[in-house]
């Protein structure tokens, strides 16, 4: 008792922790059971194996601040240096912060007639992708894949077809799917291509290419999981919306 009663403040920490990164991280559903049906220890067990490897992320939070930094310092330079390189720069910055907007614009001033790197073209086209202007990121990416149609590893013909998806060219869609599919097995573009094919009324196809993605997941390393938690979500969201058929397991 006098133990459990050392143990008891301490553990009840522990649990509200475990609970409040397990909301924040959204892991497998079976560690919510493990913190509260096993208590302080389960929740010290999900501590080790959840939490911990996370601390590497903090790097990322330092490189943000940083980035960050950089963005303040380039955006007084551009209004006393505007040029194309600066403001590339400053896009690209931007667009790793997941602001694309401004990432836009910024590539817009970086990008005159006489660009000849694709890089740049290429990445305005994902920012157009994000912001849902998929008319003018086809035209980007089309000007990218006409150069290298493997570019940054077969994502510009994926982002294509997903572009093609969404401008009412399911043809030339199904084309650019099958080709990066056959190259790549980025997440993103299985998801993509299943969106497509239920839109196109293909839900068992769809539902194959959704469950290819939850299929890598058993063989990744824990922090490859992680990175790829936002498409095991997509993916299972996917799977629920379709018609269950016989044999297809449950999207838990």
């Amino acid at each position: 008792m006098g133990f459990m009663s050392l143990l008891f403040p301490w553990g009840v920490i522990l649990q509200v922790l475990a609970v409040v990164h397990f909301i924040r991280r959204r892991p497998d559903g079976i560690w919510l059971w493990v913190i509260v049906f096993l208590g302080p220890v389960g929740a010290l067990v999900y501590i080790f194996m959840e939490v911990l490897p996370d601390v590497s992320l903090l790097r990322q939070s330092f490189e943000g601040y940083g980035r960050r930094k950089r963005i303040n310092y380039l955006e007084g330079i551009v209004l006393q240096n505007p040029a194309a390189g600066n403001y590339e720069e400053l896009a690209d910055l931007y667009l790793d912060e997941r602001k694309y907007a401004r990432a836009r614009e910024c590539y817009d001033k970086a990008i005159t007639p006489r660009t000849e790197d694709i890089d740049p073209i290429y990445r305005r086209g994902v920012t157009e992708v994000h912001l849902g202007d998929f008319a003018a990121a086809v035209q980007d990416l089309e000007r990218v894949t006409a150069r290298d149609p493997k570019y940054d590893l077969h994502r510009a013909i994926a982002l294509l077809a997903h572009g093609y998806a969404n401008t009412g060219q399911p043809a030339r869609a199904e084309t650019l799917f099958r080709q990066a599919t056959d190259a790549s097995t980025l997440s993103e573009t299985y998801i993509n291509y299943a969106t497509f094919l239920i839109a196109q009324g293909r839900p068992d196809e769809a539902r194959e290419w959704a469950e290819r993605v939850l299929a890598k997941k058993p063989g990744m390393p824990r922090y490859l999981q992680r990175r790829e938690r936002p498409w095991f979500r997509k993916a299972k969201g996917l799977l629920k919306r379709l018609p269950r058929t016989a044999g297809s397991p449950v999207a838990n």
